[in-house]
C-alpha cells in the first residue's frame, strides 16, 4: 500500500511540474488538486494492469525504489509546461544531478540544478545554479548562470510602492554569478567573487502617464561587472537539505566604470544559516541576509525582495531598493513518524527595504509564511522535493516546485 502510495505522490509531482509556469493563485491550485487525484486514480489502474512496465513507470520506480549506490551520481530530468498571461504557454525541461567529488562519500554533497523554457510569445530563458565541492572538500565553486528574455513586472522603487504594477520591461538579460573559495583553514573558506549583468533590448512600458512616471536608472539597459572577495564558514555536508551546521558568508563586490559598468556602485551581501536537530527527524532551521548598496545601481542591481528562496509569497522584485534585510524561519518534519518518505515544513519570513537607515521605519516591515509538503527523492543521499504554499501580508501567494529545501 505504502509503495501505491509513493508511487501515486511521484507521478502527481510530474503532472503538478507541467504547471510549473503558472504564478500560482490559491484557487489554481484547488482544481489542479481535483485533476491531480484523478491522474493518481488512473495511474494506479494503468499500473496494476500491465505486465510489462512501460520506460515512464521504470523511471518513477527507480526513484521510488531507491537502489543505487550512495556513491554514485544521480540524474532527475523531467518536462514541465504552463501558461501565465505575460508568456501564454510555457514549455520547457528541468534538471538535477548530484553526487559527491571521486565518488567519495566523506565529501560534502554537490548539486547542479538546471531549467529552460520557450513560450508561445518567443519568449525564452534557462538557469543552471551549482553548488560543487571538489575532493577532500578543498575548493568549493558556488554559482548561478540566468539567460532569458522575459517580462518583468516593475513596481517603482521603495518600501511603499503601489501593489499593482507600473511598468512592464521587456528586455533580454545575461546574468552570471561565480564564487571560486579555497579552504583555508578548518571550516573556513576565502576566494574571488565575480558578477556580470547584462540588460539590453530594452521595451521599458509604463502602465501609467509616461510622463509622470520617473524612469529608474539603467531603464534604457546596462552592462555590469564586479570584481571582490567572499569570506565563507560552512560546516554544511548536505547543501540540499542540511540538518545540523552552520553557514556564513560576507561578500563585497565592487562594479566599476573601469571595469566596464555604466557606473560606480559596491554591494555587500550577508547570508546566515544555522540548522539545528530537534530528536532524529527534526530541524529547527533559521536564516539571516542582507544586502546593502553603496552608489547609484541600475534599478535591476538594487536588492530584491521575494522569490522561491526567501519571503516566499512575494513575487521577486515586488519591492527593490539600496538596502534590504530579511529573516527566516523553517520547522522541517522530515520524514513524517508514519510516511517514511513523505515531510512537512512550516516557515516564516520577514523583511525590510530601505533607501538609507535613516528612513528605517518598523511599518514598513513585509511579512510572509506558509508551509510545504516533501517528498524523499533520493533517500541514500538525503535529497528532498518540496511544494511550498506562502501567502504575504499584502493578500498575495506563492506556489512553488522545487529540488531541496529553500535554504
Amino acid at each position: 500500500m505504502e509503495d501505491e502510495f509513493n508511487r501515486c505522490f511521484v507521478i502527481i509531482i510530474f503532472f503538478y511540474s507541467l504547471s510549473n509556469g503558472f504564478k500560482f493563485l490559491f484557487l489554481r491550485m484547488l482544481k489542479k488538486i481535483g485533476l491531480l487525484i484523478v491522474l493518481c486514480t488512473l495511474s494506479q489502474v494503468v499500473y496494476s494492469q500491465a505486465t510489462k512496465p512501460n520506460f515512464v513507470v521504470r523511471y518513477f520506480n527507480k526513484f521510488i525504489d531507491d537502489s543505487t549506490d550512495k556513491s554514485k551520481i544521480q540524474t532527475l530530468v523531467y518536462p514541465t509546461v504552463g501558461y501565465a498571461p505575460e508568456t501564454k504557454w510555457e514549455f520547457g525541461a528541468s534538471t538535477v544531478v548530484v553526487g559527491y567529488a571521486k565518488k567519495d562519500t566523506n565529501n560534502r554533497l554537490s548539486e547542479i540544478n538546471g531549467f529552460t523554457f520557450l513560450t508561445s510569445e518567443k519568449q525564452y530563458g534557462g538557469v543552471i545554479e551549482h553548488a560543487l565541492y571538489s575532493n577532500k572538500n578543498t575548493w568549493f565553486l558556488l554559482g548561478k548562470l540566468k539567460i532569458q528574455s522575459f517580462p518583468l513586472s516593475y513596481h517603482g522603487i521603495g518600501a511603499n510602492t503601489p501593489k499593482e504594477k507600473i511598468a512592464v520591461v521587456d528586455a533580454f538579460s545575461f546574468n552570471w554569478k561565480e564564487r571560486f573559495l579555497r579552504n583555508v583553514w578548518r571550516d573556513f573558506y576565502i576566494g574571488l567573487e565575480l558578477d556580470f549583468q547584462r540588460m539590453s533590448r530594452v521595451n521599458f512600458q509604463p502602465y501609467t502617464n509616461e510622463e509622470s512616471l520617473l524612469k529608474p536608472n539603467g531603464y534604457k539597459g546596462f552592462n555590469n561587472f564586479g570584481l571582490g572577495l567572499g569570506l565563507l564558514y560552512d560546516n554544511r555536508h548536505n547543501v540540499l537539505n542540511e540538518r545540523h551546521g552552520f553557514f556564513a558568508e560576507t561578500a563585497i563586490l565592487v562594479y566599476s566604470k573601469d571595469l566596464g559598468s555604466i557606473t560606480n556602485f559596491s554591494s555587500i551581501l550577508t547570508d546566515f544559516r544555522y540548522f539545528h536537530p530537534i530528536g532524529k527527524r527534526n530541524v529547527l532551521a533559521i536564516q539571516s541576509v542582507g544586502q546593502f548598496t553603496l552608489g547609484e545601481a541600475p534599478f535591476n542591481q538594487y536588492a530584491l525582495m521575494g522569490g522561491e528562496m526567501m519571503m516566499r509569497g512575494y513575487y521577486l522584485g515586488r519591492f527593490r531598493d539600496k538596502n534590504y534585510i530579511s529573516f527566516q524561519t523553517e520547522y522541517r518534519m522530515l520524514p513524517l513518524p508514519f510516511a517514511k518518505k513523505f515531510g512537512l515544513a512550516v516557515f516564516a519570513s520577514s523583511g525590510i527595504i530601505y533607501n538609507k537607515v535613516a528612513n528605517l521605519n518598523s511599518q514598513y516591515i513585509k511579512y510572509a509564511g506558509g508551509a510545504g509538503v516533501h517528498y524523499l527523492l533520493f533517500p541514500k543521499k538525503d535529497v528532498w522535493t518540496r511544494i511550498d504554499f506562502a501567502l504575504n501580508n499584502e493578500g498575495g501567494s506563492g506556489l512553488y516546485l522545487y529540488i531541496g529545501c529553500a535554504f
